[in-house]
């Protein structure tokens, strides 16, 4: 028997989940209505069942932050995930590469050259190549390439290296800056794929999108 809430030790989360679930299907109903493949960042309730609930309902897959969120998820049985932040060091990309190769659909975001060279030694003898996503500052001023003209250098970049290859652009946008993020990944796109590089995924949108 559940407690009552007068019972619960605080501080504590209460949920309702019904209203939970109902909301997941809701926004994935939305997306579906609309052509838009939805990747849930899981930063907000870092829970497995809530991500296999958004998975069940028709996501695409999710997103973490860290290789952290990224290791418990798919130890849930989550096994499309993007981690949407810059990995460096031995012990992380290690990390990642076990990671990698328990997991259906790995994919990363990089906004440097010392990133990508890293992630391209760590897997330059894997079995399949790393989807790598350039990320993109379209008004968010977080992290991410400053220009189209810098995200077309970097994603062509990716495409010559060994063990990786190039996955998209991403962008995390400014609040009201849909326009922003329109025409810089207009220019980002069409620049890449003059150079005969197909642009897999355009990933875009935060809560206030919703």
């Amino acid at each position: 028997m559940s407690p009552r809430l007068v019972e619960v030790e605080t501080p504590a989360l209460i949920v309702r989940e019904e209203v939970a679930l109902r909301n997941i299907d809701r926004f994935q109903r939305h997306c579906d209505d609309n052509g838009l493949k939805l990747r849930p960042h899981v930063k907000t309730h870092k829970c497995v069942h809530f991500a296999k609930a958004q998975v069940a309902a028709g996501a695409t897959g999710i997103t973490c932050q860290k290789i952290g969120e990224a290791e418990v998820m798919a130890d849930g049985g989550i096994d499309d995930i993007l981690i949407a932040y810059n990995i460096l060091g031995d012990g992380k990309l290690g990390r990642l590469r076990s990671l990698a190769e328990r997991t259906k659909a790995l994919s990363v975001v990089a906004d440097n050259d010392v990133v990508v060279d890293g992630l391209s030694r760590a897997f330059e003898t894997a079995s399949r190549p790393l989807p790598v996503l350039v990320e993109c500052d379209t008004g968010g001023r977080r992290c991410g390439v400053q220009t189209p003209e810098r995200a077309i250098a970097l994603a062509r970049r990716i495409s010559t290296l060994p063990g990786i290859g190039f996955g998209g652009f991403m962008t995390y946008p400014a609040v009201g800056g849909q326009r922003d993020v329109l025409d810089f990944m207009t220019l980002a796109r069409a620049g890449i794929e003059e150079c005969g590089i197909a642009c897999p995924v355009i990933s875009s949108g935060g809560s206030p999108d919703m």
